[in-house]
């Protein structure tokens, strides 16, 4: 009997553990219908908001001045986004000579940077379910 409950807890607590969740992103705030999103999820500090470290990176087409973007199969983690609108589909977030972004970017939790990126802990999002959260381009 007691073999049984051992196998039960352990079946129990994988599938607890392998469950995949998603996180919706809602922009509403897209200054044209021009070029595309490209949004950076990142699950460690280390690495947030480097380019090409993120853990997963999408990309979208723009149709509409407010959009929502399902990134779909996430484990339960600490993660943080970093997203910008590509307006014109360089693949490249443009700044200007001092080195400040000239497409409009955002950050999860709406933060706001001051004199450089954010921090992923002030950026980050505790995923136990699926979420929806809302971006502001700054």
């Amino acid at each position: 009997m007691r073999f049984i409950i051992i196998i039960f807890c352990l079946l129990y607590s994988n599938l607890l553990f392998s469950q995949k969740f998603f996180i919706e992103v809602v922009v509403p705030n897209i200054p044209s219908i021009k070029g595309e999103i490209q949004i950076g999820l990142y699950n460690k500090s280390a690495t947030f908001p480097k380019v090409g470290k993120e853990f997963k990176t999408y990309r979208y087409k723009v149709t509409k001045k407010r959009m929502k973007f399902k990134l779909t199969d996430l484990p339960r983690g600490f993660y943080a986004l970093a997203l910008y609108h590509d307006i014109n589909s360089d693949k490249v977030c443009n700044r200007n000579l001092i080195g400040i972004p000239t497409e409009r970017f955002g950050f999860s939790n709406n933060v706001k940077p001051i004199l450089s990126a954010p921090s992923f802990k002030s950026a980050r999002l505790i995923l136990l379910e699926n979420k929806v959260v809302e971006i502001k381009l700054q």
